[in-house]
């Protein structure tokens, strides 16, 4: 017999228990950029490799919009994609981190062409990609349920930088202030959706699965940047 679907107060505490145990907040790299002990360079190489993952979070979006149905649902999801690519020139998430870049004195040519991205980096963004692509569209919106402990994570970052990397010129940390409070936003809509549509069992059960493989992401994202590019 099919398992009753859990309650929503037992489906939220087996969401956040995901966070709480591997989102990337833990990663030794983000615990020695809020401490303020990474290089210039590391700074750098985690900047242009981030932006990877920021150039590509329309992308997924539009993905998971084009399998869902229901036109409420894609109107609720839509935003995101202007959220990043922005309704004209010089506005969204994506140019405010291609300032953040400029602000730590890179040029947004080589963020741009991609000469920074580093294999692993670039296999789990894209790994991800897929992800939203081929899931069943509420397991794939779960996925995004990281945003639920960003706000904490984005403003510990931006204290940090405002406190010890004090060489990146402030004008570019607006991505952070955005994010403090849009992420609080996009994750109390992202789990609306989920606890509507991910409505049995077995898509509550993906929809853990969905959390775990996204903490992995980012997880791997930050292993790579860590280990940085082999010598030639």
């Amino acid at each position: 017999m099919e398992h009753e679907p859990l309650d929503n107060k037992t489906f939220t505490e087996r969401l956040r228990a995901i966070g709480t145990r591997s989102y990337h907040h833990k990663h030794p790299f983000h615990v020695l950029m809020n401490e303020g002990k990474l290089s210039p360079e590391a700074i750098r190489d985690w900047v242009a490799n981030r932006f990877y993952y920021q150039r590509s979070i329309p992308i997924k979006d539009a993905a998971i919009i084009s399998n869902i149905p229901i036109r409420e649902v894609r109107r609720m999801w839509l935003h995101r994609i202007t959220d990043h690519d922005g309704t004209r020139e010089g506005e969204g998430g994506i140019e405010a981190w291609l300032k953040l870049a400029e602000a730590c004195g890179m040029n947004r040519e080589e963020i741009l062409d991609e000469r920074h991205i580093l294999p692993g980096v670039r296999f789990a963004v894209d790994a991800y990609v897929n992800f939203a692509r081929t899931k069943p569209w509420p397991v794939a919106i779960a996925s995004s349920l990281t945003e639920l402990f960003a706000p904490d994570l984005m403003s510990q970052r931006l204290a940090a930088f405002e406190k010890y990397y004090t060489w990146v010129q402030p004008w570019g940390f607006d991505y952070f202030k955005s994010r403090v409070r849009q992420a609080g936003i996009d994750s109390k809509e992202g789990l609306v959706l989920t606890m509507t549509y991910c409505n049995t069992r077995e898509l509550q059960e993906e929809a853990v699965r969905a959390l775990s493989f996204k903490c992995d992401v980012l997880w791997s994202m930050l292993d790579s940047i860590a280990a940085g590019r082999p010598a030639a």
